[in-house]
């Protein structure tokens, strides 16, 4: 399992905001290349950069940065916020991300799912955000009928093999994870699955490594990190135990 540091983009800033809320920001770096490639100097194999500005406005926003974020490390990096069409996806990816993340999109236009798994393969992911066990959408501002489990079933069985679940009650709380949600999802998929949301302390990986899911492949933190709570070689000695 790989630790993930995130780096949240909004204003072309460094950020964490509580509970996905606009109005709820800390302000970590004016430089996120900076972040990201001290990231990779203290060990992470790979890089979570969300779009937050592109989370609300619906469309890509800080794509040049992120762009300039994956050209500034050797490490691979994920992105999403956004990302309503495949012109969007092409932007990203053209922009040298390794892996797009498609969260609106997926439940808003699920008939479009197989043909992108297809088209993209492992270059696609689907973020499942959760509060509940009730999937949000729209930079987590709507809350709808279905739940975490049956979208990710839906989205393998549309030929998506990485889902990244993240528990939105959870996120930027830093009152630990929720493994028990992250485990249901494991078992309701075969493909790889990357958990997110409230990862606070060694502990919370122990929790999620204990679960035994060898689909469980990494663990995405944020605010634990960069508040200092945890430091990034902890989180990666907690996996090593086991």
């Amino acid at each position: 399992m790989l630790i993930i540091p995130a780096i949240d983009l909004k204003g072309g800033r460094c950020v964490r905001l509580r509970q996905g809320k606009a109005d709820e920001e800390t302000v970590y770096s004016q430089d996120p290349e900076a972040v990201a490639r001290e990231w990779e100097s203290r060990g992470a194999r790979y890089l979570h950069v969300v779009d937050l500005d592109g989370a609300f406005a619906g469309r890509p926003v800080n794509h040049a940065i992120v762009g300039r974020i994956a050209a500034a490390v050797g490490v691979p990096v994920q992105t999403g916020g956004g990302l309503r069409t495949d012109a969007d996806i092409h932007l990203l990816l053209e922009a040298g991300v390794a892996r797009v993340i498609m969260g609106t999109r997926a439940l808003a236009a699920p008939a479009e799912l197989a043909r992108l798994a297809a088209r993209f393969g492992d270059r696609l992911a689907v973020g499942i955000d959760a509060r509940d066990g009730r999937v949000q959408i729209r930079g987590w501002t709507q809350t709808t009928d279905i739940t975490a489990v049956e979208l990710a079933a839906r989205v393998e069985e549309a030929g998506v093999r990485t889902v990244i679940c993240t528990d939105t009650s959870r996120d930027g709380m830093m009152r630990g994870t929720n493994a028990a949600a992250m485990g249901e999802i494991c078992d309701s998929v075969r493909g790889a699955v990357i958990a997110s949301g409230g990862i606070t302390s060694a502990n919370d990986i122990r929790a999620l490594v204990a679960l035994g899911k060898p689909n469980l492949v990494g663990a995405i933190v944020g605010k634990a990190l960069y508040e200092g709570r945890v430091t990034f070689s902890e989180l990666q000695g907690a996996i090593g135990e086991h």
